[in-house]
């Protein structure tokens, strides 16, 4: 049996029950990575999650504990600690967070997406994807599957744009900034996930010209990600750890444009590898503009042959075992009994 713990404030409250699992959802906050008095009410909520985790431990008695890191992850990483039940980390960035730096000093084990990545007793397992993303057929058939599933011509080629839940505002800008010189291309689709941040926002972009110029797709939200990794030729993304083991598996070409804030810097050193390999091209945000990104996506378009390689060389970094390779960490390190 699996038992999820999460954060009260997180999308965890509404997926797991959904998948069918049953979720315990702590209260309080992360800690701000400055001084600030909202720091004083999230150390309160960080002692109230601790002893919920302890007495939810104490409880259940779990034979194995699984921390991938977050805030949920620091108190059930201690209470494990504390009563003793063998833990294993899971990071899914190349450089790990502060939660899983904690957590790992107590693991049995610490498996990692990327080699390299700085933690007690490491293990490169990969970073799990969802079945459905594994599945993905991105053969001409699959494509056109995909494409007339979206809604979007099939006879196009297609460039999907995403920058997760929330969105990320700068991609929406300079995407919408580029496409307005790209309206005649009438061999080309944009799938634009802007994400909810934006949405309302977001001023209306033509879809066509004349009938015969470029179509132009926006969705708030897309819970059809397989379908789009399926259809797309280029991605223009963020560089999280899940989207760049996505993208592998399915060896989908992409433009990453890492997150700035991102803490030490994480979402570059995660497009790293598929960067050296030839899988993907890296744009840093502050060089990020509509002529740096029309130049780095066009010549993509262009180039049948370029994109073939670069699906290549993301295929054979990806580790389509990765969910299987962390379940049997899990088992090897689990109390009898």
């Amino acid at each position: 049996s699996i038992h999820f713990v999460g954060s009260a404030r997180g999308i965890e409250a509404r997926l797991v029950p959904a998948a069918g699992f049953e979720v315990t959802l702590l209260p309080g906050r992360g800690l701000a990575r400055r001084l600030t008095g909202a720091n004083a009410g999230a150390v309160v909520g960080l002692g109230r999650a601790g002893v919920r985790a302890v007495a939810l431990m104490a409880r259940r008695r779990p034979h194995v504990v699984l921390a991938v890191g977050g805030y949920a992850s620091a108190p059930c990483a201690l209470a494990a600690a504390a009563l003793r039940v063998p833990m294993v980390v899971h990071e899914q960035n190349a450089v790990p967070g502060l939660a899983n730096r904690l957590a790992a000093r107590f693991a049995r084990a610490s498996a990692t997406s990327f080699e390299g990545t700085t933690l007690p007793r490491a293990v490169t397992t990969g970073n799990p994807v969802r079945r459905e993303v594994l599945e993905v057929d991105r053969s001409p058939g699959g494509r056109a599957a995909a494409r007339e599933a979206l809604g979007v011509p099939s006879h196009r080629m297609v460039l999907a744009v995403f920058g997760g839940s929330l969105g990320a505002r700068r991609i929406n800008e300079v995407t919408r900034a580029m496409l307005e010189g790209w309206r005649r291309r009438d061999d080309l689709t944009v799938y634009h996930v802007v994400g909810s941040r934006d949405w309302a926002s977001s001023p209306p972009l033509a879809p066509d010209v004349a009938g015969g110029g470029l179509v132009y797709r926006a969705v708030e939200y897309e819970e059809r990600m397989p379908l789009l990794l399926a259809a797309a030729d280029v991605a223009v993304c963020r560089a999280g750890g899940t989207s760049v083991a996505e993208l592998a598996a399915v060896g989908l070409p992409a433009v990453f444009v890492p997150l700035p804030i991102a803490p030490h810097d994480h979402q570059r050193a995660n497009a790293a590898a598929l960067v050296r390999a030839g899988a993907a091209v890296l744009v840093p945000d502050a060089e990020l503009t509509p002529e740096r990104l029309a130049a780095e996506v066009g010549p993509l378009l262009d180039d049948p042959a370029r994109r073939r390689a670069m699906s290549a060389a993301g295929l054979a970094l990806a580790r389509p075992d990765a969910a299987d390779q962390v379940a049997s960490l899990l088992e090897r390190h689990a109390r009898a009994g």
